[in-house]
């Protein structure tokens, strides 16, 4: 067997395989809506674009600001929002739809651009993802946000990021508090990375033994005692709850309040039209910052 029971990589692929339900030929199209929504939120809210957190042109993150009083005893919160692509595409450009609802409730948002595997290793994407949170912590009064009030969210990929970033040693690797992520939504997210290298993505990821060992949420302490939620599609494969499932018993093991959820009438897309105003992912990110 390459991975569970999975004895070939097509039968691999078919279990990963984001599309489940779609039409292929459907797919760019999709993606073009959502980068259409994109460049309306960002014309129908104040936008700061490109933001450098880093020192590359891919670490750059687009803020959307929630209006409203910003005293120092009284600045909005912030969410960074990690994209989905399976690691080797998309960017932040296509994903700024997912704000409308958090800045609608008073929420700051940062949608997170990251590089892209092959051209850079997989371990760089965690990096950066690392980096994005700590200038946000460090920074973010410059943008009229309270940094202590810091909470994540990612789709897919990003789900993965997300979960990197609680495994996270704060204080010995960036001097930072380690509970300085207050809460973090992983949805449709890949925690054991095991699959990947027999997979049709293996070629762009160029995972090796080591990257899966030590970029496997799922084989990582649990650093930041954050609140976590993770989310399924119920017309998702299976293979997307069972990783959902499996992350969460690892958690709750470790004394993490994780609780998770499969939507069943959602699939691997339409499971982000829950970001809309009033959606469950904005309620729940809301009452994570009473």
């Amino acid at each position: 067997m390459l991975y569970r029971e999975f004895a070939t990589q097509e039968e691999i692929d078919r279990e990963y395989d984001p599309s489940k339900g779609r039409d292929p030929l459907a797919m760019p199209k999709l993606l073009e809506g959502w980068r259409e929504r994109s460049e309306a939120s960002r014309a129908r809210y104040r936008a700061t674009e490109d933001l450098a957190y880093g020192p590359t042109l891919a670490e750059c993150m687009d803020i959307y600001h929630a209006d409203g009083d910003v005293s120092a005893d009284s600045r909005p919160p912030v969410h960074l929002f990690f994209h989905g692509g399976y690691w080797r595409s998309l960017s932040h450009k296509d994903f700024g739809f997912v704000v409308d609802g958090l800045v609608e409730a008073g929420i700051t948002v940062a949608v997170v651009n990251y590089a892209l595997c092959p051209s850079v290793p997989f371990g760089e994407l965690v990096r950066q993802s690392r980096a994005a949170v700590a200038w946000m912590h460090r920074y973010g009064e410059s943008l009229g946000v309270d940094p202590h009030q810091l909470s994540v969210s990612g789709h897919s990929a990003g789900g993965h990021l997300c979960a990197m970033l609680l495994v996270t040693d704060w204080e010995e690797d960036y001097g930072l508090p380690n509970d300085l992520i207050r809460s973090a939504l992983a949805i449709s997210g890949l925690f054991d990375l095991r699959p990947f290298p027999w997979s049709w993505l293996q070629p762009k990821l160029q995972l090796t033994g080591r990257d899966v060992a030590d970029y496997s949420p799922l084989f990582q302490p649990c650093r930041v005692p954050a609140r976590v939620s993770l989310v399924a599609g119920g017309k998702e494969s299976s293979e997307f709850e069972r990783q959902m499932l499996a992350h969460g018993e690892h958690l709750r093991g470790q004394g993490i309040e994780a609780n998770t959820n499969t939507l069943d009438t959602d699939d691997h897309f339409s499971i982000l039209d829950h970001y809309r105003p009033g959606g469950r992912f904005v309620e729940w990110i809301r009452g994570c910052h009473p």
